[in-house]
């Protein structure tokens, strides 16, 4: 199969298969005419490929799975390697979630604090004034002018 009917069963441009192609990542085999020419073995790639940055992986994460698949495995994380890759996913993975829910805490806790000031806030707008206490004692009378 060329090129355009390959990215279009993978679900991707031609533009990217060139650029895997480029990286190692997709084997650039060329036909008599010179047209690059692909099999459903390319599709099974690409798929991996796909599912992987889907993920969140890296395209030089994606290298031992499509390895593995080149060398006639039935998955691409049947080897040794693609197993590594899975595990050092997961430690960025837990280290990540170990952060956010650090940060997590910390605004919770000061959505907590703002709440409690706005709230102390609309209590203290809702009372009476306070009243000055020598106010009402030093004030001028009203009929006479006089304290």
């Amino acid at each position: 199969m060329r090129i355009g009917e390959l990215a279009k069963r993978a679900g991707t441009t031609t533009r990217a298969l060139r650029y895997y192609e480029q990286l190692g990542l997709l084997p650039a085999r060329r036909a008599g005419n010179g047209y690059r020419a692909y099999g459903e073995e390319d599709v099974r790639l690409l798929r991996q490929i796909r599912t992987l940055q889907d993920f969140g992986f890296g395209l030089e994460e994606t290298r031992p799975f499509v390895e593995c698949l080149q060398a006639g495995h039935p998955h691409g994380d049947s080897c040794p390697a693609s197993l590594e890759v899975y595990r050092k996913k997961l430690s960025e993975l837990d280290e990540c979630i170990a952060r956010l829910e650090e940060v997590r805490s910390l605004v919770s806790e000061q959505f907590a604090r703002a709440e409690r000031e706005r709230d102390a806030l609309a209590a203290g707008a809702a009372a009476e004034p306070p009243q000055c206490e020598w106010a009402a004692s030093a004030a001028p009378d009203r009929n006479t002018g006089e304290s």
